[in-house]
Protein backbone atom coordinates (compact mmCIF):
# COMPACT_ATOMS: atom_id res chain seq x y z
CA UNK A 1 0.00 0.00 0.00
CA UNK A 2 0.99 3.54 -0.92
CA UNK A 3 1.30 6.51 1.37
CA UNK A 4 1.96 9.86 -0.61
CA UNK A 5 3.29 12.46 1.58
CA UNK A 6 2.33 15.96 0.18
CA UNK A 7 4.98 18.49 1.24
CA UNK A 8 5.70 16.80 4.52
CA UNK A 9 7.95 14.74 6.16
CA UNK A 10 6.06 12.52 8.40
CA UNK A 11 6.59 9.50 7.13
CA UNK A 12 8.52 7.62 9.94
CA UNK A 13 5.70 8.56 12.35
CA UNK A 14 2.39 8.11 9.98
CA UNK A 15 3.82 4.91 8.42
CA UNK A 16 3.96 3.00 11.85
CA UNK A 17 0.70 5.10 12.69
CA UNK A 18 -0.35 2.90 9.55
CA UNK A 19 1.07 -0.32 10.38
CA UNK A 20 -0.80 -0.69 13.94
CA UNK A 21 -4.14 -1.08 11.68
CA UNK A 22 -2.45 -2.82 8.84
CA UNK A 23 0.31 -4.91 10.69
CA UNK A 24 0.80 -6.88 7.38
CA UNK A 25 0.50 -4.75 4.75
CA UNK A 26 3.89 -3.57 2.96
CA UNK A 27 3.72 -0.14 3.14
CA UNK A 28 5.61 2.21 0.32
CA UNK A 29 6.19 5.73 1.64
CA UNK A 30 6.03 8.16 -1.56
CA UNK A 31 7.55 11.74 -0.72
CA UNK A 32 6.29 14.24 -3.19
CA UNK A 33 7.14 18.08 -3.47
CA UNK A 34 4.82 18.95 -5.74
CA UNK A 35 0.70 18.49 -6.30
CA UNK A 36 1.49 17.71 -10.05
CA UNK A 37 3.58 15.11 -9.32
CA UNK A 38 0.89 12.98 -7.28
CA UNK A 39 0.05 10.95 -10.19
CA UNK A 40 -1.99 8.68 -8.51
CA UNK A 41 -2.74 5.51 -10.53
CA UNK A 42 -5.88 3.80 -10.85
CA UNK A 43 -4.95 0.74 -11.18
CA UNK A 44 -3.68 0.94 -6.97
CA UNK A 45 -6.71 -0.53 -5.35
CA UNK A 46 -5.36 1.13 -2.01
CA UNK A 47 -3.60 4.24 -1.13
CA UNK A 48 -3.20 7.42 1.54
CA UNK A 49 -2.60 10.74 1.07
CA UNK A 50 -1.09 13.50 3.93
CA UNK A 51 -1.61 16.13 2.57
CA UNK A 52 0.24 19.72 3.77
CA UNK A 53 0.08 21.69 0.91
CA UNK A 54 -0.73 24.50 2.79
CA UNK A 55 1.17 25.01 5.94
CA UNK A 56 -2.22 25.76 7.73
CA UNK A 57 -4.51 23.12 5.89
CA UNK A 58 -3.74 19.08 6.43
CA UNK A 59 -6.08 17.35 4.24
CA UNK A 60 -6.01 12.95 4.62
CA UNK A 61 -7.77 11.22 2.23
CA UNK A 62 -7.64 7.34 2.12
CA UNK A 63 -8.68 5.19 -0.82
CA UNK A 64 -9.60 1.51 -0.82
CA UNK A 65 -11.37 -0.54 -2.99
CA UNK A 66 -14.39 -0.34 -0.87
CA UNK A 67 -13.73 2.80 1.01
CA UNK A 68 -12.84 6.64 0.02
CA UNK A 69 -13.16 9.00 2.50
CA UNK A 70 -10.91 12.66 3.05
CA UNK A 71 -10.73 14.72 5.94
CA UNK A 72 -9.19 18.24 6.57
CA UNK A 73 -8.21 20.46 9.66
CA UNK A 74 -7.62 24.08 9.41
CA UNK A 75 -4.30 24.77 11.94
CA UNK A 76 -2.70 27.31 13.44
CA UNK A 77 1.30 28.04 13.87
CA UNK A 78 1.07 26.92 17.16
CA UNK A 79 -0.19 23.18 16.23
CA UNK A 80 1.87 20.35 15.99
CA UNK A 81 1.38 19.87 12.11
CA UNK A 82 2.39 15.86 12.23
CA UNK A 83 0.13 15.52 15.39
CA UNK A 84 -3.05 16.76 13.92
CA UNK A 85 -2.06 14.91 10.89
CA UNK A 86 -2.16 11.45 12.98
CA UNK A 87 -5.40 12.40 14.72
CA UNK A 88 -6.97 12.71 10.85
CA UNK A 89 -5.57 9.38 9.92
CA UNK A 90 -6.35 7.63 13.43
CA UNK A 91 -10.00 9.00 12.20
CA UNK A 92 -10.05 7.32 9.07
CA UNK A 93 -8.30 4.24 9.55
CA UNK A 94 -10.16 3.18 12.87
CA UNK A 95 -13.33 3.89 11.10
CA UNK A 96 -12.82 1.82 8.20
CA UNK A 97 -11.24 -1.22 10.08
CA UNK A 98 -13.23 -0.99 13.31
CA UNK A 99 -9.79 -1.43 15.48
CA UNK A 100 -9.53 1.44 18.15
CA UNK A 101 -5.94 0.90 19.66
CA UNK A 102 -5.26 1.21 23.50
CA UNK A 103 -2.81 3.62 23.18
CA UNK A 104 -4.25 5.89 20.14
CA UNK A 105 -1.69 7.70 18.08
CA UNK A 106 1.08 6.70 20.50
CA UNK A 107 3.87 5.03 18.63
CA UNK A 108 6.54 5.48 20.25
CA UNK A 109 8.91 2.45 22.59
CA UNK A 110 8.68 4.91 25.67
CA UNK A 111 5.31 6.32 26.19
CA UNK A 112 6.01 7.12 30.08
CA UNK A 113 9.06 9.47 29.78
CA UNK A 114 6.44 11.33 27.27
CA UNK A 115 3.88 11.21 30.23
CA UNK A 116 6.51 12.22 32.79
CA UNK A 117 7.76 15.37 30.30
CA UNK A 118 3.67 15.97 30.28
CA UNK A 119 3.65 15.87 34.10
CA UNK A 120 6.38 18.37 34.31
CA UNK A 121 4.83 20.53 32.25
CA UNK A 122 1.53 21.08 33.11
CA UNK A 123 0.45 18.46 36.41
CA UNK A 124 -0.72 15.13 36.37
CA UNK A 125 -4.04 15.90 36.18
CA UNK A 126 -3.88 17.69 32.87
CA UNK A 127 -1.31 15.19 31.51
CA UNK A 128 -3.38 12.63 32.13
CA UNK A 129 -6.39 14.30 30.24
CA UNK A 130 -3.97 14.99 27.30
CA UNK A 131 -3.15 11.63 26.83
CA UNK A 132 -6.86 10.54 27.04
CA UNK A 133 -8.11 13.61 24.68
CA UNK A 134 -5.46 14.38 22.56
CA UNK A 135 -3.46 10.80 22.36
CA UNK A 136 -6.33 9.03 22.19
CA UNK A 137 -5.03 6.83 24.90
CA UNK A 138 -7.68 4.29 26.78
CA UNK A 139 -8.36 4.98 30.16
CA UNK A 140 -6.61 1.25 31.16
CA UNK A 141 -3.73 2.41 29.32
CA UNK A 142 -3.63 5.61 30.87
CA UNK A 143 -4.03 3.98 34.89
CA UNK A 144 -1.42 1.80 33.85
CA UNK A 145 1.10 4.75 32.68
CA UNK A 146 0.60 6.72 35.39
CA UNK A 147 1.34 3.99 38.32
CA UNK A 148 3.80 3.47 36.55
CA UNK A 149 5.68 6.67 35.89
CA UNK A 150 5.20 7.10 40.07
CA UNK A 151 7.00 3.81 40.71
CA UNK A 152 9.90 4.73 37.76
CA UNK A 153 9.66 8.47 39.53
CA UNK A 154 10.45 6.69 42.88
CA UNK A 155 13.57 4.34 41.86
CA UNK A 156 15.06 7.91 39.67
CA UNK A 157 14.39 9.64 42.68
CA UNK A 158 17.81 8.15 44.50
CA UNK A 159 20.30 8.46 41.26
CA UNK A 160 22.60 11.03 41.12
CA UNK A 161 23.97 12.74 38.22
CA UNK A 162 27.70 11.37 38.55
CA UNK A 163 26.16 7.70 38.26
CA UNK A 164 26.04 5.20 35.37
CA UNK A 165 25.09 1.73 34.45
CA UNK A 166 27.40 -1.09 33.08
CA UNK A 167 25.45 -3.27 30.87
CA UNK A 168 27.65 -6.94 29.82
CA UNK A 169 26.57 -8.69 25.86
CA UNK A 170 26.85 -12.29 25.78
CA UNK A 171 25.37 -12.68 22.46
CA UNK A 172 25.16 -16.30 22.32
CA UNK A 173 22.20 -18.86 22.83
CA UNK A 174 21.60 -22.51 23.07
CA UNK A 175 19.27 -22.01 19.73
CA UNK A 176 17.34 -19.27 18.27
CA UNK A 177 13.90 -18.69 19.42
CA UNK A 178 11.02 -17.97 16.66
CA UNK A 179 10.05 -15.23 17.80
CA UNK A 180 13.74 -13.48 18.50
CA UNK A 181 15.48 -10.76 16.04
CA UNK A 182 18.11 -10.18 18.65
CA UNK A 183 21.94 -10.37 17.27
CA UNK A 184 22.01 -13.88 19.09
CA UNK A 185 24.55 -16.53 17.76
CA UNK A 186 23.59 -20.36 18.59
CA UNK A 187 26.46 -21.87 20.19
CA UNK A 188 25.56 -24.94 18.20
CA UNK A 189 27.20 -22.98 15.02
CA UNK A 190 29.37 -20.80 17.24
CA UNK A 191 31.23 -22.47 19.71
CA UNK A 192 34.54 -22.04 18.96
CA UNK A 193 33.82 -18.28 19.40
CA UNK A 194 32.91 -18.25 23.53
CA UNK A 195 36.15 -18.44 24.76
CA UNK A 196 37.68 -15.75 22.88
CA UNK A 197 35.20 -14.04 23.18
CA UNK A 198 35.31 -14.33 27.21
CA UNK A 199 38.46 -13.67 27.36
CA UNK A 200 38.13 -10.29 25.20
CA UNK A 201 35.08 -9.03 26.95
CA UNK A 202 37.02 -9.39 30.23
CA UNK A 203 39.40 -6.82 28.78
CA UNK A 204 36.85 -4.65 27.44
CA UNK A 205 35.65 -4.74 31.13
CA UNK A 206 39.07 -3.73 32.64
CA UNK A 207 39.09 -0.88 29.81
CA UNK A 208 35.89 0.68 30.77
CA UNK A 209 36.87 0.78 34.75
CA UNK A 210 40.00 2.60 33.51
CA UNK A 211 37.54 5.84 31.99
CA UNK A 212 35.06 5.51 34.84
CA UNK A 213 37.42 5.95 37.23
CA UNK A 214 39.23 8.94 35.34
CA UNK A 215 35.49 10.59 35.06
CA UNK A 216 34.85 10.11 38.63
CA UNK A 217 31.39 8.28 37.65
CA UNK A 218 29.97 6.07 40.49
CA UNK A 219 28.42 2.75 39.13
CA UNK A 220 25.10 2.16 39.74
CA UNK A 221 23.50 -1.17 38.79
CA UNK A 222 25.13 -4.08 36.26
CA UNK A 223 23.51 -6.03 33.91
CA UNK A 224 24.39 -9.19 32.11
CA UNK A 225 22.25 -9.96 29.36
CA UNK A 226 22.18 -11.20 25.77
CA UNK A 227 21.82 -13.93 23.94
CA UNK A 228 21.47 -16.34 27.27
CA UNK A 229 24.84 -15.20 29.53
CA UNK A 230 24.24 -18.87 31.39
CA UNK A 231 25.39 -20.24 28.02
CA UNK A 232 28.90 -19.34 29.07
CA UNK A 233 30.25 -22.36 31.40
CA UNK A 234 30.66 -21.78 35.09
CA UNK A 235 34.39 -21.26 34.94
CA UNK A 236 33.82 -18.09 31.71
CA UNK A 237 30.74 -17.01 34.13
CA UNK A 238 33.14 -16.33 37.10
CA UNK A 239 35.69 -15.04 35.26
CA UNK A 240 33.79 -12.36 33.27
CA UNK A 241 31.26 -11.11 36.75
CA UNK A 242 35.10 -11.44 38.85
CA UNK A 243 36.61 -9.22 36.46
CA UNK A 244 33.84 -6.34 36.64
CA UNK A 245 33.76 -6.89 40.78
CA UNK A 246 37.38 -6.81 40.41
CA UNK A 247 37.89 -3.59 38.47
CA UNK A 248 34.83 -1.62 39.84
CA UNK A 249 34.08 -0.13 42.55
CA UNK A 250 30.95 -1.89 43.50
CA UNK A 251 30.27 -0.24 47.33
CA UNK A 252 27.42 2.13 45.99
CA UNK A 253 25.95 -0.28 43.13
CA UNK A 254 22.59 -1.07 44.33
CA UNK A 255 21.69 -4.06 41.59
CA UNK A 256 23.67 -7.21 40.06
CA UNK A 257 21.63 -8.80 37.73
CA UNK A 258 22.39 -11.65 35.48
CA UNK A 259 19.46 -12.74 33.20
CA UNK A 260 19.80 -16.38 33.50
CA UNK A 261 17.20 -16.73 30.75
CA UNK A 262 16.68 -20.21 29.41
CA UNK A 263 16.18 -22.89 32.25
CA UNK A 264 17.74 -25.53 30.27
CA UNK A 265 21.34 -23.76 31.02
CA UNK A 266 21.24 -23.49 34.16
CA UNK A 267 23.14 -25.54 36.83
CA UNK A 268 23.83 -25.37 40.48
CA UNK A 269 27.78 -24.72 38.89
CA UNK A 270 26.99 -22.11 37.10
CA UNK A 271 24.16 -20.42 39.90
CA UNK A 272 27.58 -20.65 42.38
CA UNK A 273 29.75 -18.72 40.16
CA UNK A 274 26.95 -15.85 39.84
CA UNK A 275 26.49 -16.17 43.56
CA UNK A 276 30.43 -15.89 44.51
CA UNK A 277 30.32 -12.48 42.27
CA UNK A 278 28.06 -10.99 44.65
CA UNK A 279 24.78 -11.12 41.95
CA UNK A 280 21.98 -9.98 43.69
CA UNK A 281 19.52 -10.60 41.13
CA UNK A 282 19.07 -13.10 38.50
CA UNK A 283 16.31 -13.60 35.62
CA UNK A 284 14.57 -17.18 34.62
CA UNK A 285 12.40 -16.66 31.86
CA UNK A 286 10.38 -19.56 30.98
CA UNK A 287 8.18 -17.39 28.35
CA UNK A 288 5.33 -19.83 29.05
CA UNK A 289 4.61 -23.25 30.97
CA UNK A 290 2.99 -24.20 28.04
CA UNK A 291 4.91 -27.31 26.75
CA UNK A 292 3.79 -27.16 23.51
CA UNK A 293 4.01 -23.62 23.21
CA UNK A 294 7.18 -24.01 23.98
CA UNK A 295 7.90 -26.70 21.28
CA UNK A 296 6.02 -25.01 18.71
CA UNK A 297 8.52 -21.90 19.37
CA UNK A 298 11.74 -23.55 19.48
CA UNK A 299 12.50 -23.52 23.28
CA UNK A 300 14.52 -26.79 24.17
CA UNK A 301 12.94 -26.86 27.97
CA UNK A 302 9.64 -27.64 29.78
CA UNK A 303 7.82 -25.98 31.91
CA UNK A 304 9.20 -28.83 34.69
CA UNK A 305 12.95 -27.81 33.75
CA UNK A 306 11.91 -24.26 34.59
CA UNK A 307 10.65 -24.97 37.68
CA UNK A 308 13.76 -27.00 38.69
CA UNK A 309 15.93 -24.08 37.59
CA UNK A 310 13.91 -21.86 39.97
CA UNK A 311 14.00 -24.03 42.69
CA UNK A 312 17.76 -24.48 42.61
CA UNK A 313 18.44 -20.78 42.25
CA UNK A 314 16.32 -20.37 45.54
CA UNK A 315 18.11 -23.30 47.14
CA UNK A 316 21.50 -21.66 46.08
CA UNK A 317 20.29 -18.29 48.05
CA UNK A 318 18.84 -15.67 45.15
CA UNK A 319 16.34 -13.99 46.88
CA UNK A 320 15.53 -11.49 43.79
CA UNK A 321 14.61 -13.69 40.82
CA UNK A 322 12.60 -12.41 37.78
CA UNK A 323 10.63 -13.96 35.39
CA UNK A 324 9.88 -13.18 31.96
CA UNK A 325 6.57 -14.23 30.46
CA UNK A 326 5.21 -13.56 26.67
CA UNK A 327 1.69 -12.93 25.88
CA UNK A 328 0.03 -13.17 22.51
CA UNK A 329 2.88 -16.46 21.90
CA UNK A 330 1.34 -18.61 18.46
CA UNK A 331 -0.95 -21.44 19.55
CA UNK A 332 -0.83 -19.95 23.39
CA UNK A 333 -4.55 -20.14 24.50
CA UNK A 334 -6.00 -17.39 27.20
CA UNK A 335 -7.04 -20.27 29.52
CA UNK A 336 -3.55 -21.42 28.94
CA UNK A 337 -1.70 -17.96 29.35
CA UNK A 338 -3.73 -17.55 32.91
CA UNK A 339 -2.90 -21.00 34.15
CA UNK A 340 0.97 -19.20 33.84
CA UNK A 341 0.10 -16.24 35.06
CA UNK A 342 -1.52 -18.28 38.22
CA UNK A 343 1.54 -20.91 38.57
CA UNK A 344 4.33 -18.36 38.18
CA UNK A 345 2.30 -16.10 41.28
CA UNK A 346 2.42 -19.11 42.91
CA UNK A 347 5.96 -19.35 43.02
CA UNK A 348 6.27 -16.01 44.49
CA UNK A 349 8.98 -14.32 41.87
CA UNK A 350 10.14 -10.76 43.34
CA UNK A 351 9.11 -9.37 39.97
CA UNK A 352 7.50 -10.83 36.26
CA UNK A 353 7.90 -9.02 33.16
CA UNK A 354 4.96 -9.68 30.70
CA UNK A 355 5.62 -9.20 27.37
CA UNK A 356 3.81 -9.14 24.16
CA UNK A 357 5.17 -10.62 21.34
CA UNK A 358 6.49 -8.50 18.89
CA UNK A 359 6.45 -9.74 15.61
CA UNK A 360 10.25 -8.28 13.82
CA UNK A 361 10.70 -8.76 10.44
CA UNK A 362 14.01 -10.64 11.35
CA UNK A 363 12.56 -12.77 13.50
CA UNK A 364 11.91 -16.82 11.81
CA UNK A 365 8.14 -16.08 12.59
CA UNK A 366 7.62 -13.41 10.05
CA UNK A 367 10.73 -14.91 8.04
CA UNK A 368 8.41 -18.12 7.92
CA UNK A 369 5.33 -15.60 6.63
CA UNK A 370 3.93 -15.33 10.48
CA UNK A 371 0.72 -12.76 10.22
CA UNK A 372 -1.04 -10.82 12.53
CA UNK A 373 -4.97 -11.47 13.18
CA UNK A 374 -7.39 -9.08 14.99
CA UNK A 375 -8.52 -12.54 16.97
CA UNK A 376 -5.19 -12.82 18.47
CA UNK A 377 -4.78 -9.22 19.24
CA UNK A 378 -8.08 -9.09 21.15
CA UNK A 379 -6.90 -12.63 22.89
CA UNK A 380 -3.44 -11.16 23.63
CA UNK A 381 -5.15 -8.02 24.73
CA UNK A 382 -7.55 -10.26 27.27
CA UNK A 383 -4.17 -11.87 28.42
CA UNK A 384 -2.93 -8.62 29.65
CA UNK A 385 -5.82 -7.67 31.45
CA UNK A 386 -6.02 -10.62 33.44
CA UNK A 387 -2.19 -10.48 33.89
CA UNK A 388 -2.90 -6.94 35.22
CA UNK A 389 -5.78 -7.88 37.52
CA UNK A 390 -3.83 -10.78 39.17
CA UNK A 391 -0.59 -8.95 39.20
CA UNK A 392 -2.13 -6.25 41.51
CA UNK A 393 -4.62 -8.50 43.66
CA UNK A 394 -1.20 -10.67 44.73
CA UNK A 395 0.74 -6.92 45.33
CA UNK A 396 2.62 -6.37 42.34
CA UNK A 397 3.24 -3.29 40.88
CA UNK A 398 3.68 -1.98 37.34
CA UNK A 399 7.54 -0.11 37.39
CA UNK A 400 8.67 0.05 33.55
CA UNK A 401 6.89 -0.16 30.72
CA UNK A 402 8.00 0.08 27.16
CA UNK A 403 6.37 -0.22 23.69
CA UNK A 404 8.16 -2.12 20.20
CA UNK A 405 6.77 -1.81 16.94
CA UNK A 406 4.82 -4.94 15.48
CA UNK A 407 2.96 -5.93 18.75
CA UNK A 408 0.54 -8.27 18.81
CA UNK A 409 -2.54 -5.82 19.09
CA UNK A 410 -0.26 -2.55 19.25
CA UNK A 411 0.14 -3.45 23.29
CA UNK A 412 2.90 -2.85 25.48
CA UNK A 413 5.61 -4.49 27.68
CA UNK A 414 5.52 -4.13 31.64
CA UNK A 415 7.77 -5.02 34.30
CA UNK A 416 5.69 -5.79 37.81
CA UNK A 417 7.57 -6.33 40.88
CA UNK A 418 7.05 -6.18 44.59
CA UNK A 419 7.30 -3.09 46.29
CA UNK A 420 10.97 -2.63 47.08
CA UNK A 421 12.13 -5.19 44.25
CA UNK A 422 12.05 -3.04 41.31
CA UNK A 423 14.41 -3.56 38.67
CA UNK A 424 16.92 -0.41 38.65
CA UNK A 425 18.40 -0.74 35.28
CA UNK A 426 15.18 -1.81 33.47
CA UNK A 427 14.36 1.89 34.80
CA UNK A 428 17.02 3.52 33.90
CA UNK A 429 17.55 1.99 30.31
CA UNK A 430 13.94 3.08 29.84
CA UNK A 431 13.75 6.62 30.93
CA UNK A 432 17.16 7.12 29.11
CA UNK A 433 17.89 10.06 31.93
CA UNK A 434 21.60 7.98 32.93
CA UNK A 435 24.33 6.84 30.88
CA UNK A 436 24.53 3.19 30.45
CA UNK A 437 28.12 2.37 29.40
CA UNK A 438 28.41 -1.01 27.26
CA UNK A 439 30.95 -4.31 27.06
CA UNK A 440 30.52 -6.63 24.36
CA UNK A 441 28.76 -7.56 20.75
CA UNK A 442 25.98 -5.67 19.74
CA UNK A 443 26.33 -3.49 22.96
CA UNK A 444 25.35 0.25 22.25
CA UNK A 445 27.09 2.83 24.92
CA UNK A 446 24.63 5.81 25.22
CA UNK A 447 25.94 8.69 27.03
CA UNK A 448 23.18 10.94 28.78
CA UNK A 449 24.13 14.47 28.09
CA UNK A 450 22.66 17.28 30.28
CA UNK A 451 20.75 18.72 26.92
CA UNK A 452 18.92 15.49 27.60
CA UNK A 453 20.07 13.59 24.28
CA UNK A 454 21.96 10.57 24.36
CA UNK A 455 25.67 10.06 22.41
CA UNK A 456 26.16 6.48 21.00
CA UNK A 457 28.60 4.58 20.72
CA UNK A 458 28.50 1.17 18.55
CA UNK A 459 30.10 -2.08 19.11
CA UNK A 460 30.62 -4.05 16.05
CA UNK A 461 27.31 -6.27 16.01
CA UNK A 462 28.14 -10.24 15.70
CA UNK A 463 30.73 -12.26 18.09
CA UNK A 464 33.11 -12.92 15.06
CA UNK A 465 33.23 -9.24 14.21
CA UNK A 466 34.62 -8.42 18.24
CA UNK A 467 36.51 -10.65 18.23
CA UNK A 468 38.55 -9.99 14.90
CA UNK A 469 38.21 -6.23 15.40
CA UNK A 470 38.69 -5.57 19.05
CA UNK A 471 41.23 -3.04 18.88
CA UNK A 472 38.80 -1.04 16.94
CA UNK A 473 36.33 -1.55 20.06
CA UNK A 474 38.70 -0.38 22.58
CA UNK A 475 39.65 2.81 20.39
CA UNK A 476 35.59 3.48 20.04
CA UNK A 477 35.77 2.85 23.87
CA UNK A 478 38.03 5.87 24.31
CA UNK A 479 35.75 8.34 22.98
CA UNK A 480 33.79 8.35 26.18
CA UNK A 481 36.10 10.60 27.36
CA UNK A 482 35.62 13.16 24.71
CA UNK A 483 31.86 13.05 24.62
CA UNK A 484 31.93 13.37 28.95
CA UNK A 485 34.62 16.26 28.71
CA UNK A 486 33.08 18.19 25.90
CA UNK A 487 29.57 17.83 28.28
CA UNK A 488 31.33 19.14 31.01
Amino acid sequence: MKIYYLNNDFDYELDKLTSVFFPNKKLDAVKVNDRNELALDDTDSEYIVIDLTDELNISVSVHFEDYTDRKTKIITEDDDAQLEAALLLYDLLSSYTKIVPPWGVLTGVRPIKLFRKLKEQMGEEKACEHFKKVFLVSDEKVSLTLETEKNEAAVLSKTTPDSFSLYLSVPFCPSRCSYCSFVSASTERTAKLVEPYTQLLCKEIEKTAELAAKLGLHLESVYMGGGTPTTLSADQLKRVLGKTAECFDMRGCREFTVEAGRPDTITAEKLAAIKSANVDRISINPQTLNDSVLKAMGRRHSAEDFYRAFELARKCGFDHINTDLIAGLPSDTEDSFRATIDNIIALSPESITVHTLAMKRASDLSQNGKQLYADEAAAAAAMLSYADERLHFFEYYPYYLYRQSRMVGNLENTGWSKKGREGYYNVFIMDESQSIIACGAGAVTKIALPTGKLERIFNYKYPYEYIDRFEEVLKRKESILRIYDQSR
